[in-house]
């Protein structure tokens, strides 16, 4: 199902104002059915995923490094985070990703990749009271990727343009069944340390050479623009309370100005500047509501100058200014806000 272009800059996102094609809208009203074999290996996934979490509600990180396995019973409405490198499947449910302006929908008959740092608002939808939300989530890391590309036995593939660092494809057998031998992996954990290094190099194998997986060798490609805004977005991430110069980190990375703009936001589906806003925003949250700091020591820390624009961004990404928003999610989430507000691919 592809990036649908939303109606949502400059407002804090609402799942419900989604604007969707007729195709879409019709895709989520009567989704087409999995093959039999691919349906069957979707229950095996609810099973694995029911027994590795034993109904415990929430995240569970398992013993296979960077695979988490997801439990949700009672969903609370949208969820900002950051989105790192990874692969989502989902077993039950369906999930909304806005990026930008666009919107990412997957479930069970779709996989959804990350290939770059992205700050996200995300909604987990269950299918039915009964059937809690059941996801999976497998890091992919860049350096493992680019040893996998560098392999002259890898097929090849035609270079990619910088594209989104979000994408999501139809499911398929080559995909979901090492996913599956990963997870019945847990059940052995003797075996881990050696076979989920192979499982996992397969899993990235199948990304790279199905679907839309010229995108994700653009990550780990030495010198490809993806990579260079990359870069930058890793600059960024760790200098976000700076005062940004766009030249600066153009030339940082080896681009024209006008370049890395168009670059960036094909990559992200922002800019710069709004990149860099949504990393302040949430990072202020973040202290507001998990490390108890007060509205303007939030809003200093993380590069704000005004209290008054600080308030206003504020409001708009999240729907309610910053005070009102710290009293009405300590009211509600209590002692497991860091839990509830962490937002991942899967």
């Amino acid at each position: 199902m592809p990036a649908v272009a939303g109606s949502n800059r400059d407002k804090a996102p609402n799942m419900s104002d989604e604007t969707t094609t007729p195709e879409l809208a019709a895709a989520i009203a009567q989704p087409m059915p999995l093959e039999p074999e691919l349906d069957e290996a979707r229950k095996e996934l609810v099973q694995l995923i029911n027994h590795i979490t034993s109904g415990q509600d929430g995240t569970i990180i398992t013993a296979v490094p960077g695979l988490q396995v997801y439990c949700i019973t009672k969903p609370d409405g949208p969820k900002h985070g950051f989105a790192t490198p990874a692969l989502g499947l989902i077993a039950q449910g369906s999930k909304r990703i806005i990026v930008g302006d666009d919107i990412y929908v997957y479930d069970p008959m779709h996989y959804l990749v990350t290939s770059v740092d992205l700050p996200v608002c995300g909604h987990v939808r269950l299918t039915s009271d009964n059937k809690p939300y059941l996801g999976v989530r497998l890091e992919l890391a860049v350096d493992e990727i680019g040893e996998l590309i560098g392999d002259e036995k890898l097929p090849a593939k035609a270079n990619a343009p910088a594209s989104r660092g979000m994408y999501v494809n139809r499911i398929a057998m080559p995909v979901l069944e090492p996913v599956l031998r990963l997870l019945r992996l847990l059940d052995t954990p003797e075996d881990v340390p050696i076979m989920a290094p192979l499982i996992k190099r397969e899993i990235m194998y199948r990304l790279l050479v199905n679907g839309e997986g010229a995108r994700l060798r653009q990550i780990a490609l030495q010198d490809s623009h993806t990579q260079r805004i990359t870069k930058a977005i890793s600059a960024l991430r760790i200098n976000y309370a700076q005062s940004l110069r766009v030249e600066d980190m153009a030339r940082a990375v080896h681009m024209s100005v006008s370049s890395f703009h168009h670059h960036f936001k094909a990559v992200t589906a922002m800019s710069p500047l709004q990149y860099q806003k949504q990393l302040r925003l949430q990072e202020a949250r973040r202290q507001m509501l998990l490390a108890g700091a007060d509205v303007a020591s939030a809003a200093h820390s993380v590069g704000y100058e005004s209290p008054s624009q600080f308030a206003r961004e504020y409001g708009r990404m999240f729907g309610a200014p910053p005070l009102r928003d710290k009293r009405r999610w300590l009211g509600e989430a209590g002692n497991d806000a860091l839990g509830a507000e962490s937002m991942e691919a899967a």
